[in-house]
């Protein structure tokens, strides 16, 4: 593979930048295989991986974050007369089945008129989601043989979570964001944000009628369901680019709240990754790029909905194609040193000149150095 000025060069068993699937990534991994990844051998998913980016793993772990710091008295914790987290309430109330079932019946019947959102903890692109708003409508999927479940003894985990049912509309049509993160390290964490993310339009105009809760056109603004619609529309693939969302933002609510919107976001995802810095396996050989997905409500409150370990780099237009290209050969140019071969003794410092699109979010090195500098002042 060329990128630039950079070869790297790829035969049977002999390699050294590998950009993979996470099942094939496993398999490097796995005791089982023997295989062991030499100094001059990068890969691009962490080995668990999966506790940022399952449904189930990563509602765990930011609940253990937040327990963790309230345990230990930091201010992030703090909550409001409600009980809920002033800086750290960015993940819509969840709970997995089969284990949470008894919990969540609980907190159905406390507020019965309320919509919730179905999902498999392990599947992707919209696949085996759906909403609900009756108890029942779960207890007769639980019992549909089809499905192969039967709460609360299912095999399969789901996670299901208060539907955000007051998203920010434009042109009346709810839409998320996916944002692209790459981390190169967890320990200590380092963190790069691209600049070109996007969002994703539903092509049917949102409604909360009753009689639409099963019309995903509606509700989920994966490209996978959305371009089986009839108003689908191939030129632009129901996409807009983060740019112009910040530009619409600052003209209809102003530049201060656009500011901070993004600000939110980025703590979001800071935080976000905080919780699995220390369950995470920070290889030296491994780097990630996730595929950040968030949905913004009516006030202006973005809500982390999932990461994506694996997030599609196949284009639908002409400009998803330019930008997913660019995206790819930036975080070449990152996560390789200068000398444009894998060396995991390499400090994973790029410069600023290699970023590309990419900007430094959060480098907790440098955030440790600024905090002793201000301690020495």
């Amino acid at each position: 593979v060329a990128c630039g000025k950079r070869f790297l060069f790829f035969s049977d068993g002999d390699w050294n930048f590998y950009w993979c699937s996470v099942y094939t990534a496993r398999s490097f991994f796995s005791v089982d295989s023997g295989y062991r990844l030499t100094d001059d051998q990068v890969i691009n998913h962490f080995p668990n991986h999966y506790e940022l980016t399952r449904k189930d793993c990563i509602v765990k772990n930011i609940k253990r974050y937040r327990k963790d710091l309230e345990k230990d008295g930091s201010p992030m914790a703090e909550r409001d007369e409600h009980g809920r987290y002033v800086h750290l309430d960015f993940i819509p109330v969840t709970y997995v089945l089969p284990a949470d079932y008894n919990i969540f019946v609980e907190e159905f019947r406390r507020n019965p008129s309320s919509t919730w959102i179905m999902k498999p903890a392990g599947k992707a692109q919209g696949i085996g989601i759906f909403l609900i708003n009756k108890l029942s409508q779960l207890k007769k999927w639980s019992r549909d043989p089809a499905k192969g479940n039967q709460i609360p003894h299912t095999k399969e985990v789901y996670v299901i979570s208060r539907y955000i049912d007051n998203p920010l509309l434009i042109g009346g049509k709810k839409f998320d964001l996916r944002l692209y993160v790459l981390v190169t390290s967890y320990r200590p964490l380092k963190v790069y944000m691209y600049r070109l993310g996007f969002c994703r339009f539903c092509t049917v105009k949102y409604n909360t009628s009753i009689s639409e809760l099963d019309n995903m056109f509606v509700h989920l603004t994966n490209v996978s369901i959305q371009k089986h619609g009839d108003e689908y529309n191939d030129s632009h693939g129901g996409k807009w680019t983060v740019e112009n969302l910040r530009l619409f933002i600052e003209g209809t609510r102003g530049k201060e709240a656009a500011d901070k919107l993004f600000d939110d976001m980025h703590w979001q995802i800071v935080h976000s990754l905080k919780a699995v810095q220390n369950v995470m396996s920070s290889d030296k050989h491994c780097y990630e790029c996730y595929g950040y997905d968030i949905i913004i409500d009516n006030a202006l409150k973005p809500w982390l909905i999932e990461v994506n370990a694996s997030p599609s780099m196949a284009h639908t237009t002409p400009s998803d194609r330019i930008m997913k290209s660019s995206l790819i050969n930036d975080i070449i140019n990152i996560v390789l040193p200068p000398s444009g071969y894998p060396d995991v003794k390499w400090n994973k410092s790029p410069s600023k000149e290699v970023l590309g699109k990419f900007y430094t979010l959060y480098d907790e090195e440098l955030a440790a150095a600024e905090a002793r500098g201000e301690r020495d002042t």
